[in-house]
């Protein structure tokens, strides 16, 4: 990787996702006008996980959109088209007619998702920003959820639950008439991108830019993370580097960390939800970001390399 100079942010800031296609995330047996039971998707190879993209001739990018086409069928066989693990494959459904004169085909569906995370670096040079060091999953079927677009607004954070053994704690903010920061392009394994568009929205410090640290150059020993707890200030926290997965290519899984800082465990008991993204520095430059808690025990976690969010992010903007 070439000589790269980024700025550390640690400001939460509110996530919205829209999806590409519909996402299925449940199935269910339903009842016809007639009162007979039926499930439409049975033996069609569609699950949990898939992705809509179109019925019949027309592209499906709402759950609006998928109601329509499927009333507008009045009972009569729709042809689906759905991604699976990325291969797309096509089925036929024939949708039931209910009581309400509506036709539904048993599926559960979603077409975004919301949330709070941790900016974790800006790029003045390409004005991208990476976050969360980790990607947005569905909460009902534990895929990364592929998107459309999204947005990266402010956040206004209400309140903070602490973590303890066997309970993680967590940031709870709203998204709600929130100002833009920018928009997002690629949610990944290693942390969501995107382009900064009203940078003044992003609490920057502009004189604190530095160099991305190679994983060989991160040692065990102290280093800080860069977070905001109260939506007004950030603040550096000291932590403990435990553990260094040097070969580990393949999950953000990278760094084993320890709070150490009693402030940080004061106020969160360790690392909580809406955290992840935090970005780690150790000897003035930026290692990487913080990803997971060990839920038996809230003060460690991981974090993943500097490097692996650089490549992603490159990746993502080419």
């Amino acid at each position: 990787m070439p000589k790269t100079t980024v700025i550390p942010v640690g400001n939460i800031a509110g996530v919205k996702l829209y999806t590409d296609g519909v996402l299925v995330v449940g199935m269910s047996e339903i009842e016809g006008s007639d009162n007979k039971k039926y499930k439409p998707y049975e033996n069609t190879g569609i699950k949990e996980g898939d992705t809509i993209i179109q019925i019949d001739d027309t592209k499906i990018s709402s759950t609006e959109e998928l109601i329509m086409e499927v009333n507008e069928s009045k009972g009569k066989e729709v042809k689906i088209k759905f991604l699976q693990e990325d291969e797309t494959k096509e089925c036929s459904m024939t949708p039931v007619k209910m009581n309400n004169n509506e036709y539904k085909l048993g599926l559960w569906v979603r077409d975004s998702a919301a949330g709070v995370g941790t900016v974790t670096f800006y790029e003045p040079s390409t004005k991208n920003f990476a976050a969360l060091g980790h990607g947005i999953t569905d909460i009902d079927t534990e895929q990364l959820i592929n998107i459309a677009s999204g947005e990266f607004v402010t956040t206004k954070v209400l309140n903070i639950t602490k973590g303890e053994s066997g309970n993680p704690g967590k940031i709870q903010g709203t998204v709600e008439e929130q100002s833009n920061i920018g928009t997002i392009n690629k949610n990944t394994k290693f942390g969501i991108f995107g382009t900064v568009e009203n940078i003044s929205n992003l609490n920057l410090d502009a004189s604190k830019e530095m160099e991305v640290a190679m994983r060989e150059e991160i040692k065990t020993g102290k280093a800080a993370i860069l977070c905001n707890l109260t939506g007004n200030k950030i603040e550096e926290f000291e932590i403990e580097i435990e553990k260094i997965y040097t070969e580990n290519n393949y999950n953000n899984k990278s760094m084993q960390i320890k709070v150490t800082d009693e402030r940080l465990i004061e106020k969160t008991g360790g690392i909580i939800q809406g955290m992840s993204g935090s970005p780690i520095i150790q000897n003035g430059k930026f290692v990487g970001a913080v990803t997971h808690v060990l839920v038996s025990n809230p003060v460690v976690g991981y974090g993943v390399f500097a490097d692996l969010m650089i490549k992603e992010m490159r990746n993502s903007t080419n």
